[in-house]
């Protein structure tokens, strides 16, 4: 055992389990070779503070699993667990089988270590101590640290420390994170932390470890890292590193578009906004701000998660929300939330509303077009405008030049997001959205036509050089043909008092 292994084997005795339950996960696959001497390396002391290592053998096709039925009948090993997968799970797939394993256990923290011997035993401990003293929901072991020589001198081949550092750069930009590794499989989990964190529509390929350590920032769970040293020996990688580097790439792109609200991914499906926020210059939301202004009283219909109430109170609105959404996210930014279908208009909320009233904007951001009866709703909001009150709409622009050419082509095929949200149920045209104002007793005041919302489809920040010049271009060709190139249409209405409704 190397200075720096007794060292902290001395440190393990202060470094108890604190009541805690502690379980290890050792992933194995033809590990036939190595995962005897792995288990000799765990510390005495590090041992009696574990309640159970449980080994599981990912159907190997070589001995593995015999081996550790072996080890354990030998060594009385009470604490060891063997199991062996009715078939391949893959990497990810049998951590997400022993992580279940150990939570209907009832036990309080899991630690993965890799049958091969890749990573050190003798640093259980220090895996372990930052989350039994409450400081930590994960704890990931760094290979980039030089505390121990640093990557390099352990062996690690130098095309592979590149590709690690590029790739834990990009991730750590992309996720405003400052990790100094995020490809480490030694780590350490509070299964308290994990229990709130879906796991089950996680990969289960290698590049689960990102996904998983995506999903503990995303929900603001404490992840500290710890010095361990790296050691390369003869084992076989069953890893290829240019699609492993290409799945990493991947997997944190469908997350900032999941986020964003451009697109579902299954993965982080959990984490897409029922109503995601569009707030570069130039979108709906901004054109739908500027028209209610400040210090005004405005009642906003689909409102979703409440994302543009928060908006919009930052600027002095007072907000009264309505969806079908039971709990909105962003409840606190709304004095009122009131859940109904409003394809049936306002009838059983009115008398509410009317207590609210009157209203000096009514919003109706991204929803006629999911309405089979928009006109009712409409009809409805006239009575609870204030004098010179307005109501505000943003819908989808079917003539946009992209819908065009899918036409020309044949194609009319629905999205999870866009013009084409596979929710909408009306089309709207500028005229026939003029017609739909007129027919419900409305004046138009303004029209204004949203560019593209290119920061979704490129899953970039919106103020990301490429986002603002696209967007520029978009909304100098905008301003020429607003019909052939807007994205969306937001209209100021008044009510019309003149006209007679039908």
């Amino acid at each position: 055992m190397s200075s720096a292994a007794e060292t902290l084997s001395r440190e393990a005795h202060a470094v108890d389990c604190r009541g805690k339950r502690i379980g290890v996960l050792i992933v194995a696959y033809n590990a036939v070779t190595t995962l005897v001497p792995v288990l000799k390396r765990i510390p005495a002391a590090v041992l009696e503070n574990l309640a159970e290592i449980a080994i599981f053998d990912d159907t190997s096709p070589d001995d593995t699993y015999l081996v550790a039925h072996g080890y354990k009948a030998l060594h009385r090993a009470d604490k060891l667990s063997v199991h062996r997968n009715a078939s391949n799970l893959g990497y990810g797939g049998n951590q997400k089988t022993g992580f279940s394993y150990f939570m209907q256990r009832g036990f309080d923290v899991a630690i993965l270590l890799h049958g091969d011997g890749q990573y050190a035993p003798e640093y259980l401990a220090s895996l372990y101590a930052p989350i039994v003293r409450g400081e930590a929901d994960a704890v990931l072991g760094s290979r980039m640290m030089s505390d121990h020589g640093g990557p390099l001198k352990g062996g690690m081949p130098f095309y592979k420390y590149v590709g690690n550092r590029i790739l834990s750069t990009f991730e750590n930009h992309a996720l405003e994170m400052r990790l100094t590794e995020f490809h480490s499989g030694y780590r350490a989990y509070s299964l308290a932390a994990l229990r709130d964190v879906r796991l089950d529509n996680l990969t289960d390929d290698f590049h689960f470890d990102t996904e998983i350590i995506i999903k503990l920032k995303h929900q603001r769970k404490r992840i500290v890292e710890v010095p361990i040293p790296t050691y390369y020996g003869d084992e076989i990688c069953h890893v290829n590193g240019m699609r492993y580097a290409k799945d990493v790439v991947r997997a944190v792109a469908r997350y900032r578009r999941t986020v964003a609200g451009a697109r579902r991914y299954p993965e982080f499906a959990e984490y897409a906004p029922a109503y995601p926020l569009k707030s570069s210059e130039h979108s709906s939301h901004d054109y739908l701000l500027r028209e209610v202004g400040e210090q005004a009283r405005v009642l906003d219909l689909g409102c979703g998660d409440g994302l543009f109430a928060r908006e919009l109170t930052k600027h002095r609105n007072v907000v009264v929300g309505v969806d079908t959404v039971p709990r909105p996210a962003h409840l606190e930014s709304m004095i009122e939330y009131f859940e109904s279908d409003l394809d049936q208009g306002l009838g059983p909320i009115f008398p509410e509303l009317e207590r609210h009233g009157p209203f000096d904007v009514i919003v109706l951001g991204d929803l006629v077009e999911h309405l089979r009866s928009p006109h009712r709703l409409l009809s409805d909001c006239k009575r609870l405008l204030s004098a010179g009150g307005r109501v505000v709409i943003s819908l989808p622009n079917v003539a946009n030049l992209f819908i065009r050419l899918a036409l020309l082509f044949g194609r009319f095929t629905y999205t999870e997001r866009g013009i084409l949200d596979d929710t909408h149920v009306r089309f709207y045209t500028l005229a026939t959205a003029k017609a739909l104002a007129a027919n419900a007793g409305y004046a138009v005041d303004r029209v204004s036509a949203t560019v593209i919302p290119v920061e979704f489809v490129l899953g970039l920040r919106p103020d990301h050089w490429a986002c603002r010049a696209l967007r520029m271009v978009m909304y100098g060709l905008t301003r020429v043909r607003r019909t052939l190139f807007g994205y969306q249409l937001v209209m100021s209405l008044h009510a019309d008092t003149s006209a007679r409704t039908r």
